[in-house]
């Protein structure tokens, strides 16, 4: 390739609109990046904690089941102190005249206090994918953009020189649609990734789901789903 020509060309050879698009296709290439790296490792600890859920209901007491979960900010250690709480909450106010927040009865309660640690948790390992979203379905306006702006100051530079030659319009046209092609290179990592994270997601989500059902049962009747309780 002709070293006049080129991205490194682009960049010295460009204006500022068109360094602009270049450092916003780059930004949103590493921030598209970063969340999928990080996600992925995320993933991956989440991934391990569910299938650590059945160390849980074999484990001696609650404490050591918590322990079998692994990390303390694991969302099913999470989702167990929260059951374990609101369990602990109304069997503490038993007796009591109650508030206007504590006349749900016992199973609704609970189910409350579930819920609302699945919504917070499903929250958090949604974090990040609307910077994936967004890379992928404006990255290739943004190159788009870029090209039109480069072959517009491509043509007027070839106007202003009154010269019209295959080699005087190919470089200056050819570097214009190298910002397509960048912003395609943001654009489908990204759509890639979100694609990828939502359907790991809805998995791990349907573990802490079943895993909250089964604490419910826990926590309402003192024993799992499909296990008699023990005497």
């Amino acid at each position: 390739m002709n070293p006049q020509f080129g991205l490194v060309n682009v960049w010295v050879q460009g204006d500022a609109v068109s360094r602009v698009v270049l450092l916003i296709l780059l930004a949103m290439s590493l921030a598209s990046w970063l969340v999928i790296l990080f996600r992925i490792l995320d993933l991956r600890q989440l991934t391990a904690q569910a299938r650590a859920v059945e160390a849980f209901w074999h484990a001696r007491d609650f404490e050591q089941g918590l322990a079998a979960l692994g990390a303390v900010d694991s969302p099913f250690v999470a989702l167990a102190r929260e059951g374990q709480k609101a369990s602990a909450h109304l069997q503490g106010k038993a007796g009591a005249s109650p508030e206007l927040h504590e006349s749900f009865d016992f199973s609704d309660w609970v189910t409350r206090s579930l819920r609302n640690s699945v919504d917070d948790s499903t929250a958090r390992m949604q974090s990040g994918l609307a910077i994936l979203a967004s890379a992928g379905s404006t990255a290739p306006f943004v190159g788009l953009f870029g090209t039109v702006w480069g072959i517009y100051h491509a043509l007027m530079s070839i106007g202003v020189a009154g010269q019209a030659t295959i080699d005087k319009v190919a470089g200056p046209i050819g570097e214009a649609l190298i910002m397509t092609a960048l912003g395609l290179a943001v654009a489908i990592p990204a759509v890639l990734g979100y694609n990828a994270l939502v359907r790991a997601n809805k998995k791990v989500i349907s573990q802490l789901n079943r895993f909250a059902h089964d604490l419910h049962a826990y926590f309402v009747t003192g024993s799992r789903v499909g296990q008699s309780k023990q005497g």
